[in-house]
């Protein structure tokens, strides 16, 4: 279950390329807090999932709700 979420809430990640050094911006809409910044477009998206497992993990930890919006098993 906690796999799908993740999955679910990745495929909602938006990128972008900063002009300036070309560095690769992520993050997921509806997660706040959640972004990433790296080199290559890989490196942004595996430190942009360790992000949201660390959010999750927060949340969970302090008992607050996730986002609605994600579906486990849905995307």
């Amino acid at each position: 279950m906690l796999t799908n979420y993740i999955r679910a809430a990745m495929h909602r990640a938006r990128y972008e390329i900063f002009p300036s050094d070309g560095s690769f911006y992520g993050e997921i809409p509806g997660f706040d807090g959640v972004y990433a910044n790296e080199e290559t477009l890989e490196d942004c998206r595996e430190e942009l999932e360790e992000v949201l497992e660390e959010w999750i993990l927060l949340r969970v930890s302090r008992n607050l709700p996730f986002s609605q919006d994600i579906k486990a098993g849905r995307n």
